[in-house]
């Protein structure tokens, strides 16, 4: 009888795990799916981007530069869309001075990389670590096959095995869901932007136009491509935070580990260079100290808003949903 009993409660308690397997397959097979979709609608939000910012660097060329305006805004577009497509990964690992990690200068980190890239069935990127103490991590590279995931010495040293896994599956959305190319181009149009009215304002623009059309369009031209900048890389922020929780399947990772960047970086902030400004918006986590209108202008969601998902969401898994 005895053993019938126990028999019986191990058949149980086998069908309630087979159960709960099936279960997790499901719920992560519909994640992944999921994920695919993000990331054609990804390709989508980066036409956008590309053809908005060039759109308006060909109109305030025309609108500065007179009959010529429109040749050299088209110029200017193709070029710098065509550099920053090819050559973002190389750009940012040398602003943040980056070397190649290998298993043995970083085991751990190789390890979580190559777990989660064969977790998400995706390639794996190649590696690097930023020789500095603010703590962060980003990604770069045109495509998931020509990527590249830097994590910050200060991150390592910051944060533990779990809320390392969770930032890395954060950086790891952002290779599969092509985030990098819009951040890229979005950065280098914006500074090309920039650079131009300055050109046309000061040496040689349209001379016969109207000087406070010209004076508005060296205010408003550079403000709508960082307006726009700004909307593009937060809602990729807030995309990445749960596509790399569906990946890692551990939202509160994520969220433990936001919490310390931020407190992080307020005590050990990067130090702003031109090349390091260009390669933040590409950060898990905005590298500055800021405040006022500098964080109301941040490519970055408030970390606060972030964590917040994350929970929101580590409920929902707890759910089954």
């Amino acid at each position: 009888m005895a053993n019938s009993i126990a028999q019986r409660n191990i058949c149980e308690a086998g069908a309630v795990a087979m159960l709960r397997a099936l279960t997790t397959i499901k719920r992560e097979t519909r994640a992944l799916r999921n994920l695919k979709l993000r990331t054609s609608l990804n390709g989508v939000k980066t036409a956008f981007l590309l053809g908005a910012l060039s759109a308006l660097i060909i109109f305030v060329s025309v609108a500065l530069g007179g009959q010529n305006g429109l040749t050299i805004g088209l110029v200017l577009a193709l070029a710098t869309n065509g550099f920053a497509y090819f050559n973002s990964d190389k750009l940012a690992l040398r602003a943040m001075r980056a070397y190649p990690a290998d298993d043995a200068n970083a085991p751990v980190l190789m390890r979580i990389v190559r777990e989660l890239s064969m977790k998400a069935n995706k390639p794996m990127p190649r590696v690097y670590i930023s020789p500095t103490e603010s703590p962060n991590a980003f990604a770069t590279g045109r495509n998931p096959k020509n990527a590249a995931v830097c994590a910050t010495e200060g991150i390592m040293k910051l944060l533990n095995e779990r809320e390392l896994r969770g930032v890395i599956g954060h950086e790891l959305a952002h290779v599969y869901n092509r985030d990098i190319l819009t951040a890229s181009v979005a950065a280098t149009l914006s500074s090309v932007l920039m650079y131009m009215v300055q050109f046309f304002w000061f040496f040689g623009g349209n001379r016969r136009g109207n000087p406070i059309a010209g004076i508005a369009l060296l205010i408003i031209g550079p403000l709508a491509a960082s307006l726009l900048q700004m909307a593009i890389g937060r809602s990729r922020e807030y995309a990445a935070d749960e596509d790399g929780a569906i990946i890692t399947q551990d939202p509160l990772s994520l969220a433990s580990a936001l919490q310390k960047i931020d407190a992080g970086v307020s005590r050990a902030p990067l130090r702003p260079t031109p090349q390091t400004e260009a390669a933040s918006s590409m950060m898990i986590a905005n590298p500055f100290r800021g405040s006022g209108m500098a964080r109301l202008f941040s490519t970055h969601p408030p970390t606060k808003d972030r964590v917040n998902r994350l929970e929101a969401m580590h409920i929902k898994m707890q759910r089954g949903f």
